[in-house]
């Protein structure tokens, strides 16, 4: 059982999390959590839950609140964790396992030992965030904590948001960082540093108009809110940006740490680090104070490869320093994915059977994988890494996100994933604890085919307990854009096909990603925003990052924005691989050339190409041929046909408009030759 304090106050027992209801029980759990380990005085508890004016009866009042907190205690299954009387109050007692605030602090503490590596530095950063759950103390009624506690934390988070962002722009990734930006110079309007970055980001993305107009507009705030003008800093960076000064490399400035820790400056990445952009899993936004924000889903699948993964810091063993071996290319820590809207049943799912016990007369083994399927820019890669976060306390071995295909879409071999797995799980490695012990849990990542994962998957490939010291039990989750059945014939587990978003997933997204305040003032324009998205992740991930760097941008007005050319709009400027025709592109690039020339006469054919009432000559009685039946069931394995009506496949509105443009352009090249 875990105590969940970051955010409203609830109980976690894996995927199921209960929230308690408003009560001064809770006020005192609070109380005692926010001092986890430390005797608090039993004046303090009855502030804390009666106020500065207490009533006549308020000790015996406390006493009777340790007695049903201890019951719901009992209720809800908590054994592991007690209420201690001690001379002059209560204490409890608590670890990072549960209590996310200590495990909060507990990761930013090995962010700080990873000074020297900004990529492992950031990932572990963004850990430490997702454990934020929304409104800090949200069903706490106290205005004792939300005066003294509250703003304490709140802090604590703001640093760490403010280490992400130096971090993404210290390794060139400014377009990533722009988009939490947006959101937190918009929630916290007085905070300078977040405007220096945004400021800043903008500038090395080229926008200097754009940089010099939010200057200005911080400019206004200060003064007239405030009466203070723009910090040294601020001046001086808008004085370079009207020179056109080049900026030099972005160096990070101190990390964020636990409070009263003094950390070192880190130096900035060296020119031509290459980072991995495998997935866009925004972390500022859904971690800022006061602001709920269920998730995004991450695009994944067809973008460059990630380059190395850099060495982590050496660690210190009985004093000496011992060098850890390089993370291996293509393998590294399982990102969390604060951002996450929808896929509640799936999640769940994936979280229970990841973490049930072997069935019995099976000597331990459990069946080999959970499948995660469906097209490209679906999702996949997303909720993989959200069920990892959610199960990370049943693998303390690690969890590894391990890539199973190069930038050209190439399949890496068997081989070579099983030796870069076995470094990175091995004494020092970055799976996790560098120990080994316990479960592990791997992330088989856009797999192309059943052969390129069979050999992982073999029971000699599988270290379980006891097989030899050290050796992890192996749990793996597999994406694939196929159906792999022949892998799960052969290998049994759970297959999760992805689909699209529902009308009331889509709208959650977008309420999730722009903020309450901006969608329901526009609500028949938000929602027809998600349709012209087809309701597609992907395509709404892109929507809403380009909206979030046009605050100013009514949801009305880019309906006929986007609406005007979809394909071409759903692109992120900064960054062009990102983009719905480039997700596209690849996925064709992908195929047999029988099988994308297929595609493309049924995306610019007429609807009964998809029909299954063809003669046993493989013709209909209409005068063109249909699509062999094979071939369809190739298109739909591959996630690029959907399941019907009005037949039993149809095409995405979205993929159909690409398939279209692409034959145009290329009967024009055709035309010009």
């Amino acid at each position: 059982m875990r105590f969940q304090l970051l955010g409203p106050l609830a109980l976690a027992d894996g995927p199921d999390v209960v929230v308690l209801q408003p009560s001064k029980p809770v006020i005192l759990l609070a109380a005692l959590l926010l001092n986890a380990n430390s005797t608090v005085s039993a004046e303090y508890l009855q502030r804390a839950v009666w106020g500065e004016d207490q009533p006549a009866t308020a000790k015996a009042a406390l006493q009777t609140c340790v007695l049903r907190l201890r019951r719901l205690f009992t209720k809800h299954g908590v054994t592991g964790t007690s209420i201690e009387a001690v001379p002059g109050g209560y204490r409890i007692t608590a670890g990072p396992p549960t209590l996310d605030l200590l495990g909060f602090r507990d990761q930013v503490r090995r962010a700080t030992a990873l000074a020297r590596d900004p990529e492992a530095e950031l990932y572990t950063l963004k850990d430490a965030l997702s454990l934020w759950q929304g409104s800090l103390l949200a069903n706490v009624r106290s205005d004792v904590l939300h005066r003294d506690e509250v703003p304490r934390l709140s802090e604590e988070r703001l640093r760490a948001v403010e280490r992400v962002c130096d971090l993404l722009l210290g390794l060139g990734r400014c377009g990533e960082a722009l988009v939490d930006l947006w959101t937190a110079t918009r929630v916290y309007p007085g905070h300078e540093r977040f405007h220096e970055q945004l400021i800043e980001a903008l500038y090395r993305t080229g926008r200097q108009s754009q940089a010099l107009a939010e200057y200005r507009r911080v400019k206004g705030f200060l003064l007239d809110e405030l009466g203070v003008d723009p910090s040294p800093s601020l001046r001086q960076l808008e004085l370079s940006i009207l020179r056109g000064e080049d900026l030099g490399a972005a160096a990070p400035t101190v990390p964020a740490a636990p409070t009263g820790t003094v950390t070192p400056t880190v130096p900035a990445a060296p020119a031509g680090t290459v980072t991995p952009t495998g997935t866009v899993a925004s972390v500022t936004a859904a971690s800022l104070p006061g602001v709920p924000v269920p998730g995004v889903p991450a695009l994944e699948a067809g973008a460059p490869e990630p380059g190395p993964y850099p060495a982590p810091a050496p660690r210190v063993v009985q004093g000496v320093a011992v060098p850890l071996p390089a993370a291996a290319p293509g393998v590294g820590p399982v990102a969390a994915v604060p951002h996450f809207t929808g896929r509640a049943a799936e999640a769940e799912a994936m979280a229970a059977r990841l973490t049930a016990e072997p069935p019995p007369g099976t000597d331990g083994q459990r069946p080999l994988a959970v499948l995660v399927s469906g097209a490209p820019g679906i999702g996949k890669t997303a909720l993989a890494q959200h069920v990892a976060h959610l199960v990370r306390d049943s693998f303390p071995a690690g969890r590894l996100l391990v890539r199973m295909t190069r930038a050209d879409g190439r399949p890496r071999t068997a081989e070579e994933v099983a030796a870069d797995v076995a470094a990175a799980l091995g004494p020092g490695g970055t799976g996790g604890t560098g120990t080994a012990v316990g479960r592990a849990l791997l992330i088989l990542d856009d797999v192309v085919d059943a052969d390129q994962v069979r050999p992982l998957l073999t029971p000699g490939a599988r270290a379980t307990p006891g097989t030899h010291p050290g050796a992890p039990d192996l749990a793996v989750v597999v994406t694939s854009r196929m159906g792999l059945g022949g892998l799960i014939a052969t290998h049994g587990g759970w297959v999760h096909r992805l689909t699209a978003f529902t009308e009331a997933e889509s709208y959650a997204f977008l309420l999730a990603a722009l903020g309450t305040e901006r969608v329901e003032a526009e609500q028949r324009a938000a929602r027809r925003l998600t349709a012209l998205c087809g309701h597609f992740p992907a395509a709404l991930r892109i929507l809403a990052a380009r909206l979030l760097t046009r605050p100013g941008l009514r949801l009305g007005d880019a309906v006929d924005w986007l609406g005007g050319d979809p394909l071409a709009r759903l692109t992120l400027t900064d960054s062009p691989d990102h983009s719905v025709s480039g997700l596209f592109d690849r996925a064709l690039g992908r195929l047999d050339p029988r099988l994308s020339e297929a595609l493309l006469r049924i995306g610019t054919g007429p609807p009964d190409l998809l029909r299954e009432d063809a003669g046993p000559d493989g013709t209909e009685e209409h005068d063109h041929p249909s699509v062999p039946e094979d071939v369809l069931e190739q298109l739909a394995d591959a996630g690029l046909l959907e399941d019907g009506p009005p037949g039993p496949y149809r095409v995405h509105d979205l993929l159909r408009a690409h398939l279209r443009r692409t034959v145009r352009i290329r009967n024009r090249r055709t035309e010009k030759v």
